[in-house]
């Protein structure tokens, strides 16, 4: 594969802004989108746009294999996280010996790049054994809309391959997630007389003792052997109006990391239970922001060895681990579908004030790529 080819399309990828707005109503992935889905038509692919959110829509590229009573899925998001921690032009694109720069670099569009150039080179080159299905999703940075929107469609699939940056490593279990709010209430009062109040901010203070001794060491004493320990992290905290008044409310935001085997509804059940029951009526916990779930992949499914396969053809090793973030693929394991998660670029690069992906590693995935959907049956 010529440089030339991932250079230029992961520079047109990066150059469109494609920042998730979380909660807020914004077209965020529709201009990435639109290069995405013009790129896939010109390389002969059929392609359509399925809205997911206003102006957010998934891009759907088919390849028509031998067999077509199976499809092969490839995965990867269009949305990347915020740019205000980067310095210099966060959409530049630059190349500087060997490494491209700019957000969603490595997280995720050099491992999008690199599906959307093996789609090329497999429809090029003629029929896979299966159907393959490539799907640029919406929305995995926040809520996960765009991959849930892809299976809602209930298309059936064979096992998937999704798109991140893990170095070229071959990703089989990876932590689930909770995220949720506890409140400490109190009465406000004039801050002179604080003895006729109740100080939330001080109840608070309690509550987060109690997490310090007893549910962050609970945490860790939880273990898988591919993703660790699990973590109990509090993230914010709020609390207060004036100086001049005591609070009547703090509120912390949690982040619980879930491993394979633990139901995160049932892990956050168990928190809410114990929390409330500190301080009765005087701290409560809201519902989950996010509920998300680990996965976990048996190594000697059919899509693992294929990739690991492809991997050591290609000279690398087919390094099989685990991870502590999370992706779209637990929805997919979620659904019975046998998933790994590979790409170029590194997790350390992601989400950083320095974001790039080495070229030559979009250039190997591709290789990778192009020789385990070949081999794929």
């Amino acid at each position: 594969m010529e440089r030339s080819s991932s250079e230029s399309l992961l520079q047109r990828l990066v150059r469109v802004s494609s920042v998730n707005p979380r909660a807020r109503d914004e077209p965020a992935e529709s201009a990435v989108a639109e290069v995405v889905a013009h790129w896939l038509g010109d390389a002969g692919l059929d392609v359509e746009l399925k809205p997911v959110l206003p102006g957010r829509p998934n891009v759907l590229a088919r390849l028509a294999g031998r067999d077509r009573s199976r499809t092969l899925l490839l995965e990867s998001h269009m949305d990347t996280v915020e740019v205000g921690n980067m310095a210099g032009d966060p959409f530049s694109g630059v190349v500087r010996d060997g490494r491209l720069y700019g957000r969603g670099a490595c997280d995720a569009k050099g491992p999008l790049a690199a599906m959307m150039l093996t789609l090329a080179e497999l429809a090029r080159v003629g029929p896979p054994p299966t159907d393959v299905l490539l799907a640029a999703v919406v929305d995995e940075e926040y809520q996960y809309r765009g991959v849930s929107a892809l299976l809602d469609r209930g298309t059936p699939v064979a096992a998937a391959i999704v798109g991140e940056p893990t170095e070229l490593d071959l990703i089989v279990a990876h932590k689930g997630c909770v995220r949720f709010p506890v409140t400490a209430c109190g009465r406000a009062c004039h801050s002179s007389t604080p003895w006729e109040g109740e100080n939330a901010i001080m109840r608070m203070a309690d509550l987060l003792q109690f997490i310090r001794r007893e549910v962050e060491p609970e945490a860790a004493a939880r273990r898988h052997p591919r993703v660790g320990q699990a973590t109990f992290c509090v993230s914010t905290i709020s609390g207060g109006h004036a100086v001049n008044i005591v609070p009547a409310a703090c509120t912390i935001q949690v982040d619980r990391r879930t491993l394979p085997g633990e139901e995160p509804r049932d892990v956050y059940a168990e928190y809410r239970e114990r929390f409330q029951a500190l301080a009765p009526g005087r701290v409560t916990v809201g519902e989950p922001s996010v509920l998300d779930y680990a996965m976990d992949t048996d190594p000697d499914e059919a899509i693992v060895r294929s990739l690991a396969a492809a991997a050591r053809a290609a000279g690398h090793p087919g390094t099989i681990r685990g991870v502590n973030y999370g992706t779209d693929a637990s929805k997919l394991a979620r659904a019975g579908i046998p998933t790994v998660v590979f790409g170029p670029g590194s997790i350390r690069q992601a989400h950083g004030d320095e974001e790039y992906v080495e070229l030559r590693q979009v250039d190997a995935a591709v290789s990778i790529l192009t020789r385990a959907v070949s081999a794929f049956g």
